[in-house]
């Protein structure tokens, strides 16, 4: 006998007509509210650029302006005349060198002879309050520059000049130059070496380039120095 087949119709309530699945509620806050970067960020990193931008400036076309010697500040702060001379033949371009008024220049250095006396370490620190230094002495022409400057001023006899020691016969230079000794232009028969004469002056009434003297570091003249401004 055959088996037989009975179709039923049956209807379930409730059931939506698509599969439901069910997500974490994490993963639906996060679909729902996507990351977003903080509304500040656009702005800091315009501003960076911006300050790149700037740097690269000031290292392109103000820096090498100030290498230049345009002024140094602390010549400026000090000093608002300035005697310039070009040397460069006339009807060329060029630049200036200056120096300010009442100094003299040599060279690439500008000079200031003093009209005021004081002790070794106060002249240093007078010189230095300039934007300048006690002169460092590198050549026999600024030996004989110097010279003849010092001799054209009457009733002034010695003039401190940047060499000193700490122990006998160490001379140095303010500006840390090494001493050179076949370099030097002492009188005859100095330096003495005493214990108590540790700075160096040159002396006016002695005939030039020979003039250097050592002295107890009290009150006498000084010469400054300081590199030429060019603009």
């Amino acid at each position: 006998m055959a088996s037989e087949v009975t179709y039923a119709e049956v209807k379930f309530k409730n059931v939506s007509p698509a599969a439901v699945v069910k997500v974490p509620l994490d993963v639906k806050k996060r679909e729902s509210h996507p990351q977003k970067y903080p509304l500040w960020l656009p702005w800091l990193t315009s501003l960076l650029l911006l300050l790149v931008c700037v740097a690269l400036v000031v290292v392109l076309f103000v820096a090498p302006f100030f290498r230049r010697g345009v002024q140094p500040r602390a010549l400026q702060q000090n000093f608002t005349e300035w005697l310039c001379v070009s040397e460069v033949p006339r009807g060329k371009e060029g630049g200036l060198t200056c120096c300010p008024k009442g100094w003299k220049r040599f060279q690439g250095s500008c000079y200031y002879l003093s009209t005021d006396v004081m002790s070794w370490d106060d002249s240093k620190q007078n010189c230095t309050g300039m934007g300048s230094h006690l002169v460092v002495i590198n050549s026999e022409a600024e030996q004989d520059f110097l010279s003849s400057e010092i001799r054209q001023i009457s009733r002034k006899e010695n003039y401190y000049i940047g060499l000193s020691a700490q122990e006998v016969g160490q001379w140095r230079w303010v500006d840390q130059t090494p001493f050179n000794v076949t370099a030097a232009f002492w009188r005859k028969d100095e330096p003495s070496n005493k214990d108590d004469q540790k700075c160096v002056v040159m002396h006016r009434l002695s005939p030039p380039p020979n003039n250097w003297n050592d002295v107890k570091c009290e009150s006498h003249y000084r010469i400054c120095e300081a590199a030429a401004v060019t603009v």
